[in-house]
């Protein structure tokens, strides 16, 4: 199953985020409980349509690393992996 996104949104898998605690010892990202922030685009959508018909492209593209805002996010599973749906204007940088 494939997942496409319409208007402007983008399919982001989300980073896997690891940390060390003062301990030395590795904290998985599902010990956080935090949202991710990070993540790597997957799938684009058509783009925004205009009042006049047309559709503008997005500046993202399938690949881009993004950082986007913490809780903007709508979280999809699929075939028990996780995916998030973000708009474009939520999208705050790219990462080269």
């Amino acid at each position: 199953m494939q997942l496409r996104p319409l208007g402007d949104r983008v399919i982001v898998k989300p980073a896997a985020k690891e940390e060390m605690s003062k301990a030395g010892i590795l904290l998985p990202d599902t010990a956080g409980k935090e949202r991710p922030e990070q993540g790597e685009i997957i799938a684009v959508g058509p783009g925004r349509l205009l009042d006049n018909g047309s559709r503008a492209a997005l500046s993202l593209k399938v690949g881009d690393k993004i950082v986007f805002k913490k809780y903007s996010p709508d979280e999809v599973k699929i075939e028990d992996i996780e995916y998030l749906v973000i708009s474009e204007s939520d999208v705050m940088a790219v990462i080269e």
